[in-house]
């Protein structure tokens, strides 16, 4: 670089400078480094008002880079996600009926009622409502005219809504619905609700005092 192109490049940067830029932004249109940017610019003081405007530019860049960096994270571990939620559902691979069987046990010693005679499975899960409807078909035999359902929701949701899907998901007709338990809505609770049920919390109900005991006895042989 000659003499004249080295004054060039200086006054220009000084320029920039009294304008306000940082020296990051006069690099990039000076193409020097920043550390002789720094040395020619040195003398030059800026306004509270220029101050002002590069302090804000430089929390608004750091937030910038944050955001970006949140958002990175953010997608790889959807990536990682997706990747070992394919992975467990590849060593489940298909269930046979066997399996089924002792997964329907499994789920019933957890959320399933236990007093004699009475046979209750409540959950908010669409999918472990028909999972487990179907199986208590499959192994308990029950009769279709025997099977109860009962709706639990909150009064802000549409209680009519929440039936009908529930009656979709479980092929129990609504006439066979126990009345809808409605519960209000606490929006003055401090306490924060991080799930919030759409279609409530239903339950599969039936009355059969030998299918209990049978149920108790299955549980008690898995695990003992």
């Amino acid at each position: 670089m000659g003499y004249s192109g080295y004054l060039f490049l200086k006054n220009k940067a000084r320029k920039l400078r009294k304008k306000g830029f940082s020296i990051r932004s006069i690099q990039k249109k000076v193409k020097v480094s920043k550390s002789t940017i720094s040395i020619w610019t040195r003398d030059i003081k800026l306004t509270k008002k220029q101050l002002l405007k590069l302090y804000k530019s430089k929390k608004v860049g750091q937030l910038k880079g944050s955001i970006i960096g949140a958002k990175n994270q953010q997608k790889t571990r959807i990536e990682k996600t997706k990747e070992l939620n394919k992975l467990g559902r590849k060593e489940i691979g298909r269930l046979s009926k066997r399996d089924r069987f002792i997964i329907g046990i499994g789920l019933y010693s957890a959320e399933g009622t236990k007093g004699d005679r009475y046979c209750a499975f409540a959950n908010s899960d669409p999918k472990l409502i028909s999972f487990m409807c179907s199986w208590f078909r499959e192994f308990c035999k029950i009769p279709e005219n025997k099977l109860r359902g009962a709706l639990w929701i909150h009064d802000n949701l549409d209680k009519k809504i929440a039936e009908n899907f529930w009656t979709k998901i479980t092929k129990i007709p609504l006439s066979q619905f126990h009345k809808t338990y409605v519960t209000e809505n606490k929006t003055k609770s401090k306490k924060i609700r991080k799930n919030i049920h759409k279609y409530g919390v239903f339950s599969i109900r039936f009355v059969d005092a030998s299918i209990h005991r049978k149920l108790m006895g299955w549980i008690q042989g898995i695990l003992k």
